[in-house]
């Protein structure tokens, strides 16, 4: 990856930004989403800006761009007409270490803004690494009209109850399963449709079920050619539920960017075609942990008498193109 994605801390901002134009204003209203402690600097400002700075008594250096005002900030956003400007802007702060941004000259730029799908605190952040912004505008129109506003209240709800819910059900993978068909369902539903007291009736109701704890099992996928773009729904579903996953050099590395993130990953030095780590997929499963096990091509599972004498349920997917 060209850029790190990362979210700050919007309460711990202190941004500068240097210029008084729309595009400043654009700038600012984006921060004014996080944070008021926003210094702005320019001798003229549009009416927006100056607004902006009325409403939100943000702080107003009435000069244009001088050195020296960086102290205790930690973004510069360089948001003027004047290539010399933003360079000398730029310099300055790499000399501090502080993240900065020159509009329309990533070349200057410590970060770039992404395109931002907004249903906080459920937040999108999209970016074509500045190579593509049609197609970061397409993207996100596509995912605009699959998320309804209500998403938010989705995940506050979450937040709500994660406790009692990590309480009363045990095991990562049980939980999830628990959220996903929860979000997915009637209570997810009611949420979106407003109904946040029905939902959380019926979610408190569902926890005084039974609920057994998590079986481990091994799934091994058979990824043929290695295009994740070929991985089947099946296949791409097991990924995103994975407690462990093992491959060897021989998998296609960027299906391993399909696993779920806090999944723990074991490469093999020896290719499958050779052997078969089945002893500590066994070992894994049997402390309930659903193990996926990535092989290159399709070849026949060879019998394995430690697999067969156990307990642990295991299957084969073939998924690919």
């Amino acid at each position: 990856m060209k850029y790190f994605p990362i979210f700050l801390t919007g309460d711990r901002i202190n941004a500068l930004i240097i210029g008084g134009g729309d595009v400043a204003a654009r700038k600012i209203e984006l921060l004014l989403k996080t944070t008021t402690n926003i210094t702005v600097m320019t001798a003229s400002v549009s009416v927006s800006v100056e607004r902006l700075i009325n409403t939100h008594q943000l702080t107003w250096f009435k000069h244009d761009y001088q050195a020296g005002h960086m102290t205790g900030k930690n973004i510069v956003i360089a948001a003027t007409d004047d290539t010399e400007v933003n360079t000398q802007v730029s310099i300055e702060a790499n000399q501090h270490e502080i993240l900065v941004n020159v509009v329309d000259q990533p070349e200057l730029c410590g970060y770039i803004t992404p395109a931002i799908i907004d249903r906080s605190p459920m937040i999108i952040a999209l970016t074509s690494s500045g190579s593509a912004p049609i197609l970061v505008r397409m993207l996100r129109e596509i995912i605009e009209k699959m998320l309804p506003e209500g998403y938010g209240r989705l995940a506050d709800f979450s937040l709500k109850f994660r406790d009692h819910v990590k309480a009363r059900i045990k095991g990562l993978r049980n939980r999830r399963t628990f959220w996903e068909n929860t979000l997915q369902g009637q209570i997810g539903q009611a949420i979106l449709d407003g109904n946040v007291k029905k939902a959380e009736q019926e979610l408190i109701a569902s926890l005084k079920d039974t609920i057994q704890p998590p079986a481990g099992e091994i799934i091994f996928i058979h990824t043929l050619d290695g295009n994740p773009d070929n991985l089947t729904l099946k296949a791409h579903r097991q990924l995103q539920f994975a407690d462990a996953v093992f491959y060897d050099t021989s998998v296609n590395e960027r299906l391993i960017e399909y696993v779920r993130r806090d999944a723990d990953k074991h490469p093999q030095d020896v290719d499958a075609s050779i052997a078969i780590n089945y002893q500590h997929a066994i070992e894994l499963a049997e402390q309930g942990q659903k193990v996926i096990y990535l092989l290159a091509g399709h070849q026949s599972l060879p019998n394995n008498h430690a697999l067969e004498q156990s307990k642990v349920n295991y299957q084969e997917i073939v998924s690919g193109g």
